[in-house]
């Protein structure tokens, strides 16, 4: 079947309309730009995740006027952080108020059925086309070899060419963008933790709870309509056997790591199933080429244990977007991000390795909210360069 030639040309395509595609379409289409996003998946469905948005997420969802909307679909706020370190010897617990800095004075852990369809709702309003149902097929390329626009099947089974100025993967960490452009990890994880996570009603919980015990690692996050999440990690992989053997592994790294919590789900209801990622090395990909750019966790994706995923997506929608709007170039976008992601990329993969005593992790999460001390003041100074241009 011969393709359908587009009817225009757009100034960006973004491949994948979550929550990387959908902020970098927003903040692009506010600029003035002729901006498609589109994915396979449905408007508003869920998606494996970590939930968390740490402070510089909340920093931006607030400076795009999104935080009320976050409220306003019940996403809880949470004003308290505790970590409990445990060993053989005995436990400590350290926690931490989230006090108020640059506008921000809560985090939050939304389902991604809230926080994806906020900012898809979001492009829409500064003036994206989004469409859902439509997949990737290949990627179009000129004469000498800039990539061009994308060749895609819609809903109706249709298929179409579509031309753009550049065009943006933001299609997860088996992207199609980063492997039809020819992308490759320059950085590479040398560990990595498999995970399991279910959802609770009505878990007694005072803010975000990260338990960490040599050889594994859980959490509990406040999330929508009155669930909590409660994630299990470890090493080896517990993602495989049957459902009850898998179910069993869960329960047994909870009593192990969290016993407090432990106690405390086995009375409440585990809403719907509980779900599995197997693990996958985490990876710092070239992010940009002729015609073409990465973002979210197509271009870099870091361990789930350390629940930054969202965060890097937001961070990087916005560094990528400023660079295409002000002109400063795709190369200016790779340092901006490699110099927020490498120290704290290296960290993230030392706690991944789960081959730590409490002092070491104690260290790493020093060094780890180092690194986001700095993402924010980095993400402050382009809010500041941004009012200064206007």
């Amino acid at each position: 079947m011969k393709p359908k030639a587009g009817n225009s040309e757009y100034d960006a395509v973004i491949v994948g309309a979550r929550c990387a595609g959908a902020a970098t379409g927003m903040l692009l289409a506010s600029a003035g730009l002729r901006v498609l996003v589109f994915d396979k998946a449905a408007y508003g469905t869920d998606t494996l995740s970590t939930h968390a948005l740490m402070r510089p997420a909340v920093l931006l969802l607030q400076r795009w006027g999104l935080v009320d909307k976050l409220e306003h679909a019940g996403t809880p706020r949470i004003e308290k952080t505790t970590f409990r370190y445990a060993e053989d010897r005995g436990a400590e617990e350290v926690s931490v108020d989230i006090k108020p800095r640059h506008g921000v004075d809560a985090l939050y852990a939304p389902r991604r059925t809230a926080l994806d369809r906020i900012l898809v709702n979001a492009a829409r309003g500064a003036g994206a086309e989004v469409r859902h149902g439509m997949q990737m097929m290949d990627l179009l390329r000129s004469a000498d070899g800039t990539v061009s626009g994308v060749r895609v099947r819609d809903q109706g089974g249709e298929i179409r060419d579509i031309r753009a100025r550049i065009v943006i993967g933001a299609d997860g960490r088996r992207s199609g963008v980063a492997r039809l452009a020819g992308s490759t990890p320059y950085v590479v994880g040398q560990h990595m933790t498999t995970c399991a996570y279910g959802y609770f009603r009505d878990l007694p919980i005072d803010g975000n709870r990260w338990y960490y015990r040599p050889g594994m690692g859980a959490g509990v996050i406040p999330t929508n309509d009155r669930q909590t999440l409660l994630f299990a990690s470890v090493s080896h992989d517990f993602a495989r056997g049957s459902a009850a053997e898998r179910a069993s592994a869960f329960h047994r790294v909870i009593r192990e790591a969290a016993p407090d919590i432990a106690d405390r789900a086995a009375n409440e209801r585990l809403v719907g199933k509980l779900y599995f990622f197997a693990g996958m090395r985490a990876f710092i990909r070239q992010p940009w080429g002729d015609g073409w750019a990465l973002v979210g966790d197509a271009g870099y994706m870091t361990d789930p244990i350390t629940a930054h995923g969202i965060t890097n997506a937001l961070r990087d929608a916005e560094l990528l977007s400023r660079a295409i709007i002000d002109g400063t170039g795709l190369a200016e976008y790779q340092t901006a991000r490699d110099d927020l992601s490498l120290a704290f990329f290296e960290v993230s993969d030392r706690v991944a390795s789960l081959d730590w005593d409490i002092p070491t992790v104690q260290q790493y999460h020093r060094m780890m909210s180092h690194e986001m001390g700095r993402e924010e003041e980095a993400l402050v100074a382009t809010g500041n360069a941004s009012a200064t241009a206007a």
